[in-house]
């Protein structure tokens, strides 16, 4: 398995803060889909825990990366709402983490 699932309710909590924030700084509507999950990595240099954002606007997916666990993600992580097309996957784009 490559990451884990916490279920707990402050857990819980937490990714849907940084649902939130993703939401709110790329100005996502309401029937965007979000998705943002935590995962463990055991490579080498990697992070022990990286929270992933992708989410779908327009009909093109967007993701992001942030190399630490979601509970220390805050809203001046994220990138200026400017820079929504730079995260759009290109076409032929394969991403193994989400």
């Amino acid at each position: 398995m490559l990451g884990f699932v916490k279920k707990d309710p402050e857990h819980l909590k937490t990714l849907d803060r940084v649902r939130d924030w993703t939401r709110a700084r790329f100005k996502l509507s309401g029937d965007d889909a979000i998705l943002v999950s935590e995962l463990a990595c055991a490579l080498p240099g990697c992070p022990p825990l990286e929270t992933v954002v992708a989410f779908w606007s327009d009909g093109q997916r967007h993701h992001l990366k942030f190399f630490k666990p979601a509970a220390e993600v805050i809203a001046d992580d994220f990138p200026p709402a400017w820079m929504k097309n730079a995260l759009a996957d290109r076409e032929g784009f394969v991403c193994e983490c989400c």
